[in-house]
């Protein structure tokens, strides 16, 4: 957090010590030794105690002199973050993870935290995390056949008509143990940032309702979803109300943080993820520095704009990394792309394969798709 003066309410009661006396050593011939006598008492190592024991804040007099542990600058004093447990100062850009925005409550730096805790989740709490139905999950591999059929069949076109690119979609990993276990580390990292689990766009009280949500109203350049096209978004998302997700894992970060990772070969053209969160006027987010916040209505007018906003609810494209558009090595980690779609009248953001993209790389795309209006130069 950042630095707080100090004053007579801020001060903490920190603790006390007690002197004991050293316990009494009785020999054999003391009359006081008997066999029913209780065991001496057994006490832990101070070292032990140290690990396990809370850390207490206690407040500096000053923090004029306070300095950057990673460039050893003082400046950009706003930006600059106070380890709540060694003390030590962090510029918000210089910190790995990058932090965007000021925490609330109290600040670690990555030295203090000791690694991520990683919550496991058992197969039963996996599958009602994301809403699963048991039958569906446990279904034989005649659905998955028909489903490989369907496929086959829906892309033949693609051949014959080369200029015109058809989506392609997912294909989900077909052992359900690994399926399990993808799942479970997008649970982890959902979990970990107190994100809900929501794969479609969701309207509250006090933000945008859904009839604000017409693309008639966009100013840009959005795209019309074909009826092939169309078929194949609602096949997957049939498939990922089942359980069968996008082979997917997501993996922590000391430098980026969670970030996504293909699990099995990614088709170009396939279809990654659908961007969900909650849907707000832009106007309302203006000040906001949430990071994960995404477009989704250009309107003709400022106050008819919308944006995606996935700090409380969200699925796996909210940990998908964007990549330093400024280099050329950064763009050439970009695999995905963003894309904005006209569905039956209502606007949504899909993220799409840009090329083939092997297991194990990560996956990356451009904030600003073909512009430069948001700042990447701190991305990878």
């Amino acid at each position: 957090m950042p630095p707080a003066t100090s004053s007579p309410t801020a001060q903490r009661h920190v603790g006390f010590s007690r002197r004991t006396q050293a316990p009494f050593q009785l020999n054999e011939s003391s009359p006081q030794l008997h066999d029913d006598s209780p065991p001496a008492k057994k006490y832990r190592l101070m070292s032990d105690i140290m690990a396990r024991a809370q850390y207490a804040v206690v407040e500096r007099e000053t923090y004029s002199d306070l300095l950057c542990e990673q460039c050893g600058s003082g400046e950009l004093s706003d930006e600059l973050l106070l380890c709540d447990k060694c003390d030590r100062g962090f510029h918000m850009k210089c910190v790995r993870p990058i932090v965007v925005r000021i925490p609330i409550g109290s600040w670690l730096c990555p030295k203090c935290q000791g690694g991520k805790r990683v919550r496991s989740f058992s197969q039963k709490r996996i599958i009602d995390f994301f809403g699963i139905r048991r039958s569906y999950f446990y279904a034989d591999d005649k659905s998955s056949s028909q489903d490989a059929k369907k496929r086959r069949k829906r892309s033949r076109p693609l051949v014959l008509h080369k200029k015109k690119r058809r989506l392609l979609p997912f294909v989900p990993t077909k052992d359900p143990a690994q399926r399990l276990k993808q799942m479970g580390s997008l649970a982890t990292a959902l979990t970990a940032l107190n994100i809900e689990f929501c794969d479609h766009l969701t309207y509250l009280p006090g933000m945008a309702p859904r009839s604000a949500n017409r693309a008639e109203l966009e100013n840009g350049d959005m795209q019309i979803l074909s009826k092939e096209d169309l078929e194949t978004v609602e096949h997957c998302i049939a498939m990922s109300k089942r359980g069968e997700f996008p082979p997917f894992m997501v993996v922590y970060d000391s430098c980026q943080g969670y970030t996504v990772e293909a699990d099995d070969l990614i088709k170009d053209m396939t279809i990654v993820a659908e961007y969900t969160g909650d849907v707000d006027y832009l106007h309302n987010r203006e000040r906001d520095d949430c990071d994960s916040m995404m477009t989704l209505l250009l309107g003709r007018e400022s106050c008819q704009s919308l944006v995606i906003c996935a700090d409380k609810r969200g699925n796996i494209a909210r940990f998908i990394s964007g990549i330093n558009n400024h280099t050329q090595e950064g763009r050439k980690k970009r695999n995905c792309k963003c894309v904005r779609y006209n569905v039956g009248g209502e606007c949504r953001v899909f993220l799409v394969a840009t090329r083939d993209i092997s297991k194990g790389e990560r996956l990356y795309y451009d904030y600003n798709g073909y512009e430069y209006h948001y700042p990447t130069h701190h991305f990878v």
